[in-house]
């Protein structure tokens, strides 16, 4: 399961990048994970050679588009709900085309045309750059639709438009689609098999970020730590690749150190891991780098073997924990966070119980938790009984909530006293006189703005927390400005 990332509407923090010459209007929103927002990014720098410049303002968009989630049926009828909000705008503005992106518009393909009349286009993860091509089709009166999954498509020559961008961090691909094969999940069959990006132009997009003033990166895929890049192709390919290609290939702690040493002023942050393909050998270029944050975001799904097993995780609870042990090991001073699913056909209380005993065991600082949901087409959804009634899910996934609460509020408690670094990002929510700003652990932190401003290294000394929040007092500059 991808991380969740809370809806949002691109009007918010927008940062327009526009051409003068470009007289048409894009509006685009995105939903789901973080793959989802940077593809949107792509998605606006391919139309802004198209003649569109973005806004954030729904009816005054020649054209609009939804970029979805599909890893959860609530998300789905999310979407459902925005393309009635356009519907009503459509009847304002006929000649507004609205189309549909992203995982959701893969999975369904053109059913979506046939099922939401307001849709003009349909468009898949791997499709992006044909858009230019089917707008012309929808031009001329005809719906559109490209859902064609690549084996080889990264956007690695494309630099995106900073969308959602606060102009001091960003994301950047660096994989796409995924080679495991959870049950429960939709990722494979909407973003195709796993294939990484050459790592120069990776690094020529986090120049160009630098360039640009931004502070901090994400290295972005559905499983970062499987990276491997050896001229190009399908990972699984690999042992197909000649003995030039393996001996200069490179992997995911190859690439983290690389880019950890060209850019030491930058800070770096990368998500998400999956615990089979997690080794020691990143766990130590962590520790050795200041400048690669302290937080693994490692979902486990579940507590129990046997729904480990049922979920087709190829790791069992008992390396996990292992894996736990030698994070904590070699970066004592990391934030572990998961990913969590109640309720998965067959679990049992004694399963559920197991869940409960290895959140115990790990103390995460937060998580991502669900109640099962069945996708139509993964392994579960074909031949599994969503058998567990949904009034006992919501029972246990509150008590993983519960839990998570208390374990994260001790988490933030060890920080009082503590001085950490903290990246300004942006106005507190609740007072213009504060700055909110994330540690190295990933963890928010609020204090006064004194003479401080946005996109500064800042050392805040810990004085209080909640279990969300740290607050403290700024006591100077960090040696990263």
């Amino acid at each position: 399961m991808e991380k969740i990332i809370e809806e949002s509407k691109q009007g918010d923090n927008l940062v327009l990048e526009h051409k003068i010459e470009n007289s048409k209007k894009l509006f685009i929103e995105s939903y789901g994970c973080a793959m989802n927002f940077s593809d949107s990014e792509i998605v606006a720098s391919i139309l802004s050679d198209s003649g569109y410049n973005t806004t954030s303002v729904l009816e005054e968009a020649d054209l609009v588009l939804i970029n979805t989630c599909s890893i959860r049926d609530k998300a789905e009828q999310t979407i459902r709900k925005r393309l009635e909000k356009y519907n009503a705008v459509k009847r304002i503005n006929p000649k507004m085309k609205v189309g549909v992106l992203g995982c959701m518009a893969e999975r369904l393909k053109s059913q979506f045309l046939e099922e939401e009349k307001i849709v003009d286009l349909v468009v898949g993860p791997d499709a992006y750059k044909d858009l230019p091509n089917l707008l012309s089709e929808v031009e001329e009166g005809r719906d559109a639709i490209n859902v064609i999954l690549s084996k080889d498509e990264t956007y690695g020559d494309i630099s995106p438009v900073r969308l959602m961008s606060n102009g001091i961090t960003a994301f950047v691909s660096i994989t796409r689609g995924c080679d495991n094969m959870c049950t429960f999940c939709v990722v494979p069959f909407t973003r195709g098999r796993e294939r990484s990006r050459e790592p120069q132009s990776i690094l020529k997009e986090i120049q160009d970020l630098w360039d640009r003033g931004f502070k901090e990166i994400t290295l972005l895929g559905q499983n970062v730590d499987s990276y491997l890049w050896y001229g190009g192709g399908l990972k699984k390919d690999f042992s197909m690749a000649t003995e030039m290609q393996q001996a200069t290939a490179v992997n995911f702690d190859q690439l983290l150190e690389n880019v950890a040493v060209t850019f030491p002023k930058m800070r770096i942050r990368f998500s998400t891991s999956n615990p089979q393909d997690m080794h020691e050998s990143v766990l130590h270029i962590i520790a050795k780098y200041p400048n690669i944050c302290k937080h693994i975001h490692l979902p486990v799904q579940s507590g129990s073997n046997r729904i480990l097993k049922e979920m087709n995780r190829l790791h069992t609870r008992e390396e996990y924990m292992s894996l736990i042990d030698s994070i904590r090991k070699i970066i004592p001073q990391a934030a572990i966070t998961q990913d969590m699913i109640s309720g998965f056909p067959t679990e049992t209380e004694d399963d559920h119980k197991d869940t409960l005993e290895l959140m115990e065991y790990v103390k995460y600082n937060y998580g991502y938790m669900y109640s099962y949901s069945e996708r139509p087409g993964t392994m579960a959804g074909r031949k599994m009984d969503d058998d567990v009634p949904e009034a006992t899910k919501a029972r246990r996934l509150q008590e993983i909530v519960d839990q998570q609460q208390v374990h994260a509020l001790q988490r933030s408690q060890e920080f009082i006293g503590q001085t950490v670094e903290v990246l300004v990002e942006k106005v507190s929510k609740k007072s213009t006189e504060e700055f909110s700003g994330r540690n190295s652990q990933s963890i928010t932190v609020v204090f006064p703005k004194e003479q401080y401003k946005i996109g500064d290294f800042v050392n805040v000394k810990i004085t209080n927390c909640t279990s969300a929040t740290l607050r403290g007092e700024a006591i100077g500059y960090s040696e990263m400005n």
